[in-house]
């Protein structure tokens, strides 16, 4: 398993960067999945180890990552990570993290200045961190000319309006102080809701359950197909049994719900599935399968 790394492909017209930060077991297997039968990792051993499950400490295996597309002459992010130096108690992992994101940036040929939309396809802090970064003891933009695409029910729901995240946690507060309000004030943040086209190629689309604003990124270009999904998939499990949430679902039943809409389609457009967290190959197709999934083919990449 690789910590870093940097890898692209092309979609029709678009090209698709990956940006590794991080992989590495995680939590234990029925702790990230709780609902997934210890039966469904054990069977599927072969092709879960080592990228998606350690089975000697049965833990899952992640990936913290972020995607870069070139589409239309634009360059856009999927979701940013961590972020470095953050105040994140109740996530022992990433408390204080210092991650080399801006360095694996550059060897994408991809500076600050050059990104012109940020997606954060929903507001927990492994997906916003980047967003902003400390100058001189205060958060400010990463990307200064970027226009923030930013789910409109994740800014109300972990933002002051609804008392960040209805006050679960502490962690919620300090991630939208560092990594969203600061964005907010620069004018950077444009709030949406329900769908929103980015160019020819690329649209977001609702899908909530994880959270209130959980979103995926749909790529079409020429007869290439791809649905970035955020958490909406943590483990590959899932695909076999998409009833099965992860343990940060906050609405467990709408979760399953997005979860099984997005697979149908994938299934019946060929869309390659590109869920976050996911290591190894990172992305891969998907069949419909006796009523549920199956995977298909893992996806592979031109130059590292």
């Amino acid at each position: 398993m690789k910590s870093e790394s940097v890898q692209s492909t092309m979609l029709g017209e678009v090209e698709v960067i990956r940006i590794t930060e991080w992989q590495q077991p995680f939590a234990p297997a029925r702790s990230l999945v709780p609902e997934s039968a210890a039966e469904v990792w054990k069977d599927n051993e072969e092709w879960l180890a080592p990228d998606h499950w350690d089975p000697d400490s049965d833990r899952a295996v992640v990936a913290l990552q972020t995607w870069v597309l070139r589409s239309g002459g634009r360059t856009v992010l999927i979701d940013t990570g961590v972020g470095n130096g953050r105040e994140r108690p109740g996530s022992p992992q990433f408390h204080h993290w210092q991650g080399d994101f801006l360095g694996l940036m550059a060897r994408a040929g991809v500076r600050p200045q050059d990104v012109d939309v940020v997606v954060n396809t929903h507001v927990h802090g492994d997906h916003v961190g980047w967003n902003t970064m400390d100058v001189d003891g205060e958060w400010v933009p990463t990307f200064p000319r970027a226009q923030y695409l930013i789910p409109a029910a994740d800014d109300f729901h972990f933002g002051p309006d609804n008392a960040y995240g209805n006050g679960l946690r502490e962690d919620d507060r300090l991630i939208y102080e560092d990594s969203i309000a600061p964005v907010h004030r620069a004018g950077q943040v444009v709030l949406w809701d329900g769908s929103h086209r980015i160019d020819q190629h690329l649209t977001l689309e609702s899908a909530p359950g994880h959270t209130p604003g959980s979103s995926v990124l749909r790529l079409a270009s020429g007869s290439d197909r791809a649905v970035f999904v955020g958490d909406l998939l943590h483990s590959p499990v899932q695909i076999l049994h998409p009833s099965c949430n992860s343990c940060f679902c906050l609405n467990p039943e709408e979760a399953v719900t997005s979860r099984r809409r997005i697979l149908e389609r994938a299934a019946a457009e060929r869309e390659l599935v590109v869920p976050a967290h996911f290591g190894g190959a990172g992305a891969v197709e998907v069949r419909r399968e006796r009523g549920g999934f199956a995977l298909e083919r893992w996806a592979s990449y031109g130059r590292e």
